[in-house]
């Protein structure tokens, strides 16, 4: 991983910058949470079922409020992410709700020189396989630290959206679906507050689903399902519209927003 380094260290920069503008945004939410409010979306909360006294690993965990909320859900739960200080927000916040969790500040691919426990439960969820250049490590230390029987489950925006430059208006196709060459792009704000006066500067890579789940069957894993669907739980994309379910979708559903896999362990 060192030929990546310098992309690595640029995208811990922007995330260590946008977490003092995400702790404040409507997006996140932080004071609802506070109170109560699970992080969740149904997507995940569905698949996963009771996760009473199941052990989770939660990669790309931001600053850490899934992993609370699977916490409160009677989960024991080990959040990692790459930013130092979203890790160290999460977990202030952790002991401002009283609610117990392990946190752990590394790269994804060095989490085995950090974390040697098995789990029952691996999760990762929207927006965090674009910034992985390599597929076949990614999934081997996902079966690594899985118990036999453990389940992987992910919930991610589809491949198919991120094929588009959303720095144009309106956006413009202008990425491969495989797409292996670094994309790089530079804006101000961020997801979370598109006002905000910071500057994103963010390296990226584009996967295929075929190369997804190529990556997790050649690691060990079986695939139970790959599932598609039209609606997101986040409105980050232009042109979408609140449904009845508190979702969002476009106007016209050409194509899938989100998709879900959830493989185990044999």
């Amino acid at each position: 991983m060192e030929n990546y380094k310098h992309y690595f260290d640029t995208n811990k920069t922007t995330w260590n910058k946008r977490i003092s503008v995400h702790l404040k945004s409507p997006f996140y939410n932080v004071e609802a949470f506070k109170s109560g409010q699970t992080s969740l979306n149904s997507y995940e909360l569905d698949a996963l079922g009771d996760v009473t006294g199941k052990k989770l690993l939660h990669l790309q965990c931001h600053f850490g409020q899934d992993t609370l909320s699977w916490s409160r859900l009677g989960a024991n739960c080990t959040g990692i992410d790459l930013s130092d200080q979203a890790i160290a927000k999460a977990q202030e916040l952790a002991e401002e709700i009283n609610v117990s969790a392990n946190f752990i500040a590394c790269n994804l691919y060095d989490v085995n020189q950090y974390v040697t426990d098995l789990y029952d439960i691996v999760f990762t969820s929207y927006g965090v396989i674009g910034w992985l250049p390599n597929l076949t490590k990614w999934a081997q230390i996902i079966a690594s630290r899985l118990k036999e029987g453990g389940v992987f489950y992910m919930v991610e925006f589809h491949p198919i959206v991120w094929m588009f430059d959303y720095l144009k208006n309106p956006p413009e196709l202008a990425y491969g679906y495989e797409q292996k060459d670094v994309i790089y792009e530079e804006y101000s704000g961020t997801y979370a507050d598109e006002d905000a006066t910071i500057v994103s500067k963010e390296y990226g890579w584009n996967h295929g689903l075929g190369s997804i789940v190529t990556a997790l069957i050649s690691a060990g894993l079986q695939i139970e399902y790959l599932k598609e669907y039209s609606d997101s739980p986040y409105n980050v994309l232009p042109g979408l519209e609140k449904t009845e379910t508190g979702m969002f979708a476009p106007k016209k559903s050409l194509y899938p927003l989100i998709f879900s896999i959830k493989a185990t362990k044999p």
